[in-house]
């Protein structure tokens, strides 16, 4: 079986960020970054190359694959920013209408900036999120 691309790593999430930042991105990810924190109540590791995460969660699928992955985090992609969680069910559903400007893929919460979004809600999102790990993953 293929190992697994995105793990922790010791990388540093400050030079990722210093790295790959606009000066109007880099206070938004200090703010994710105290967002996150203070939700998780985790420190930010490096996962692969790109994703700032926090905390972490074992999964199995149903086809027996295993692995590891950080519990939420983000990303800087290109001009948008992307805040890893899982919007599933209907309450999720109703925050993700009141969010803002953005765009959401399976786990991937896109939008340009902080300011485009309610923070507020974001936080409702990562807390459900996080919620659904548990009673899905343990």
């Amino acid at each position: 079986m293929a190992e697994l691309k995105t793990k922790a790593t010791d990388a540093s999430v400050a030079g990722y960020i210093a790295s790959r930042a606009s000066e109007e991105q880099k206070a938004d990810c200090k703010a994710l970054m105290a967002i996150l924190r203070r939700v998780t109540k985790e420190k930010p590791t490096m996962w692969g190359p790109s994703i700032v995460g926090y905390g972490t969660y074992k999964y199995t699928y149903d086809s027996g694959r295993t692995g590891e992955m950080c519990r939420t985090g983000f990303a800087i992609r290109g001009r948008d920013l992307v805040v890893y969680l899982l919007a599933e069910g209907k309450e999720q559903q109703a925050l993700l209408a009141k969010i803002g400007k953005h765009k959401m893929g399976k786990s991937c919460l896109y939008f340009r900036r902080l300011a485009d979004i309610d923070v507020k809600v974001l936080e409702r999102l990562v807390v459900g999120s996080l919620a659904q790990l548990k009673s899905r993953y343990g």
